[in-house]
C-alpha cells in the first residue's frame, strides 16, 4: 500500500486545519486554509519549549510520591527497576508522543484522527481525563497557597498545639501539632466521605486564587505560559538544592539517606512493586494527557524530538532522585529528633523508678549513664530495652527509627504533615516553610499549564469557532474548572481528591495510552511511522523502536491495566479517613454510591473512543459509495495511464475512511 504522506508544512506555516465548508480536516472535506483562524502559535526558542516539557513532566509526584515508593519498595532495588521500565517503556512511548505531535502539528484530537480516523475518540478521551486531573490538581495548588500564606508567622501555627481555657486541645495532644493543623485547621475534615459538611471558605478562596493564576498564565496561550515557565520550571531546582545543602548538615540526614537507598532485591519478585513502578513512570512523563503532543506540535518539523525524549526523561529521573535525597535527609532529621525525644522520655521514667526503688532489680541497670538522658544513644537504649525493657515498671516503650520513617510518608501526608513538622524544627522555620510551599506552588503550576494546554490545543485545532475565541475559551475553561472544583473544598473534599487521584484519572489514562500505542504500531504501522520520522528528522531511528512499540510497550501497558483492574476487583477500593474521636487515621471502604460515581466517571472518560469508532464507521460507509461513483461515472479519460493514476489518487483520498 502506498504510504499516506505526512501533512508537513513548509517552514513555519501551520497545517491547514479546516475544510472548505468549515469542518475539520479528516471529515471528507478538502483541506484549505481558513483566513478567519489565527496562525498557529510556535515557540520563540528551544529553551521555552524545553522548560515547558520539563515543567509539565516534573511535578508534585516527583517530590511526594516517588520518595515514598522508593522507600517502601526496596530503596536502591526500586531505583534500578524504575530505570529499567523508564528505558524500555517510558521513554519509547514519550518519543512516540513527541514525534506524533511534531510531525502532524496538531493537538491530541487532530493527531489521532489523522493516524486512525476510527480511533479519533482517543483525543477526546485525553481532553476529558485532562479536565478530571485539572479540577483536583488545582485544589492541591490551593492547599499550597493556604500553607504559604500561613508560613509568614512566627512561630508557625502548626508548631504547637492550641489551647482552650489553658487546656491543650485533646485532638491535637493525641496526634501532633502538624497533623492537627492539616486535618482540623486546613481541611476541617469530616470523619468519612459520607459526611459532606459545609464549604471551607479559606480553601475556596485559595482555589479561586489558584485558578486565577492559571487563567492569567494561559491567557495568551504559550506566549504567556512560556514566559511564566522561566520562573516556575527553574525555581523548584533552586529550592531543592538549597534544601539538599541544608538537609545534609542536619543530624540524622545520614541515617535517612542510608535508610532510603538500602537495597532490598527480593522486591523484584513482587508483582505489585512492578505495577507501582510502571505507574510512576507512566505519570512522571505525563503520557496520555495530550500535553506532550500539544507542546511538541508547536515545534518546527526539523526539531530533534528523539534527543528531547531522552533528555527530558533523564532530567525527570534525576529530579526524582534529588527530591528523594532532600526528603529523606530532612525526614531523617525529623525521625532522629523524635526517636531521641522518645529515648530521653523513657530513660527519665527509668531514672525515676530507680531513684524511688520501685522494684528495679540491680541486674536491670543499664551500662549507659541514665542520670543524663540526653547523652544516651539510640542503639544503646534499644539494645538494653530488648533485654530488660519489658521487666521495668512504668510502661517503657521501644524507640524505633524505622517506625518514625513510616509515619505520614506518602502524598499529602509527606508534604503537609511529615515534611512540615521537620521544617518547624529548623532554625528560621518560617523561611524554610515559605520556600518549600512556594516550590510546591511552582511545581503544581508548571504541570497545570501543561494539563490545560492538553485541553485547549486539541479543541482550538479542530473547531474553527473555538480557534477564533481562544482567550474566551481559556477563561470559560478556568471558570468551569473552579465551579467543579468546589466539590473538593467541602469538608469531605480531601476524600474526593484521593478518589480522583487513585482511580478516576489513572485507569482512563492507561487505557488512552494502550489505544495510542496500538493505533500507531498496528493500525498506522510502526514502519510507516518510522518512515515519517525519517522524513521529518532526516535520519531514521533504530528499528528497535518498532518492536518496543508493537510488543514490549503495548504488552506492558495492557499488563498494567489488567493488574490495576484485577486489584480493584479483588480488593474493594479504600481511602484513609481522619477519625476525630480517636485523633488517628483509619482505612475505610468507599460506599456503594461513591463506587458508582467512580465507575461512571471512568466510563464517561472512555466513552469518546467507542463513539468515535461508530461515528467514523458510519461516515465511511456513507462516503465510500459516493467516492466510487465519482471515480466510475464522473471522470472521462482517453489515456489508460492517466485514468489509472486518477483512480489511485481518489482511492488514496478515501482510504483513511475505510
Amino acid at each position: 500500500m502506498e504510504k499516506q504522506p505526512l501533512p508537513l508544512d513548509d517552514g513555519e506555516t501551520a497545517l491547514p486545519l479546516f475544510g472548505a465548508n468549515g469542518g475539520p480536516v479528516g471529515n471528507g472535506e478538502p483541506a484549505v486554509a481558513s483566513p478567519d483562524v489565527p496562525a498557529r502559535d510556535g515557540w520563540n526558542s528551544k529553551i521555552e519549549y524545553f522548560l515547558a516539557q520539563v515543567g509539565f513532566s516534573v511535578g508534585l509526584g516527583n517530590v511526594w510520591r516517588f520518595p515514598y515508593l522508593c522507600h517502601q519498595n526496596g530503596g536502591g532495588a526500586f531505583l534500578l527497576l524504575y530505570v529499567l521500565l523508564m528505558l524500555v517503556v517510558g521513554t519509547p512511548l514519550f518519543f512516540l508522543e513527541l514525534a506524533a505531535g511534531q510531525s502532524i502539528r496538531q493537538g491530541s484530537i487532530g493527531v489521532w484522527k489523522y493516524i486512525s480516523p476510527k480511533l479519533c475518540g482517543i483525543g477526546y478521551s485525553s481532553c476529558v481525563v485532562c479536565f478530571f486531573v485539572a479540577v483536583y490538581y488545582n485544589v492541591i495548588i490551593g492547599w499550597s497557597l493556604f500553607y504559604l500564606g500561613n508560613s509568614f508567622q512566627y512561630p508557625l501555627p502548626w508548631e504547637r498545639c492550641p489551647e482552650q481555657g489553658n487546656i491543650t486541645v485533646k485532638e491535637c495532644e493525641a496526634s501532633s501539632p502538624t497533623t492537627y493543623f492539616w486535618y482540623r485547621k486546613a481541611l476541617d475534615i469530616t470523619d468519612s466521605i459520607e459526611e459532606t459538611g459545609d464549604f471551607n471558605i479559606y480553601l475556596t478562596c485559595c482555589l479561586l486564587a489558584a485558578w486565577t493564576i492559571v487563567c492569567l498564565g494561559m491567557f495568551k496561550g504559550i506566549k504567556t505560559s512560556a514566559k511564566v515557565m522561566y520562573f516556575s520550571s527553574v525555581f523548584p531546582y533552586v529550592v531543592l538544592f538549597c534544601f539538599l545543602v541544608r538537609g545534609l548538615l542536619l543530624d540524622g540526614a545520614k541515617e535517612g539517606i542510608a535508610h532510603m537507598f538500602y537495597p532490598k532485591l527480593e522486591i523484584w519478585g513482587n508483582v505489585q512493586v512492578w505495577r507501582q513502578a510502571a505507574t510512576q513512570v507512566f505519570f512522571a512523563l505525563g503520557l496520555g494527557f495530550g500535553s506532550v503532543i500539544a507542546y511538541s506540535s508547536y515545534n518546527p518539523k526539523s526539531n530533534n524530538c528523539h534527543r528531547d525524549a531522552f533528555t527530558v526523561s533523564l532530567i525527570n529521573f534525576l529530579t526524582s532522585v534529588l527530591a528523594t535525597l532532600v526528603v529523606f535527609a530532612v525526614l531523617g532529621f525529623r525521625a532522629k529528633n523524635m526517636v531521641m525525644a522518645c529515648v530521653v522520655s523513657n530513660v527519665e521514667k527509668f531514672s525515676e523508678q530507680y531513684a524511688a526503688g520501685a522494684g528495679v532489680n540491680q541486674s536491670w541497670v543499664p551500662q549507659f549513664n541514665f542520670s543524663d538522658p540526653g547523652s544516651v544513644g539510640v542503639e544503646d537504649y534499644r539494645s538494653w530495652f530488648k533485654v530488660h525493657g519489658a521487666k521495668i515498671p512504668g510502661n517503657l516503650t521501644d524507640c524505633d527509627l524505622e517506625k518514625e520513617f513510616q509515619k505520614g510518608a506518602e502524598g499529602t501526608g509527606l508534604a503537609f504533615i511529615a515534611f512540615t513538622e521537620a521544617m518547624s524544627q529548623l532554625p528560621g522555620s518560617p523561611f524554610w516553610s515559605a520556600l518549600f510551599f512556594l516550590m510546591l506552588l511552582n511545581l503544581g503550576l508548571s504541570t497545570m499549564f501543561g494539563t490545560m494546554e492538553g485541553i485547549l490545543a486539541p479543541l482550538t485545532d479542530n473547531f474553527k469557532t473555538l480557534a477564533r475565541n481562544k482567550t474566551k475559551l481559556t477563561v470559560c475553561g478556568c471558570v468551569i474548572g473552579f465551579l467543579v472544583g468546589l466539590l473538593f473544598t467541602q469538608r469531605c473534599g480531601n476524600y474526593f481528591v484521593t478518589m480522583f487521584d487513585d482511580y478516576t484519572a489513572t485507569l482512563p489514562l492507561i487505557m488512552v495510552v494502550v489505544f495510542e500505542t496500538f493505533s500507531v504500531s498496528w493500525l498506522y504501522g510502526a514502519d510507516r511511522f518510522l518512515d515519517d520520522i525519517e522524513v521529518m528528522l532526516g535520519w531514521r531511528p533504530s528499528v528497535i523502536y518498532k518492536y518496543l512499540w508493537k510488543y514490549v510497550c503495548l504488552l506492558a501497558m495492557v499488563g498494567l491495566l489488567a493488574a490495576s483492574v484485577i486489584r480493584m476487583c479483588i480488593q474493594r477500593p479504600t481511602y484513609t479517613a481522619w477519625n476525630r474521636e480517636t485523633a488517628s487515621e483509619e482505612t475505610l471502604e468507599y460506599p456503594d454510591w461513591a463506587l458508582a460515581v467512580l465507575s461512571l466517571l471512568i466510563i464517561f472518560a472512555m466513552m469518546p473512543v467507542p463513539l468515535g469508532f461508530v461515528h467514523a464507521t458510519l461516515r465511511s460507509r456513507a462516503s465510500v459509495p459516493v467516492a466510487f461513483q465519482a471515480v466510475n461515472t464522473d471522470e472521462k479519460y482517453d489515456d489508460d495511464d492517466v485514468s489509472s493514476e486518477a483512480v489511485q489518487l481518489q482511492m488514496e483520498a478515501v482510504r483513511p475512511h475505510l
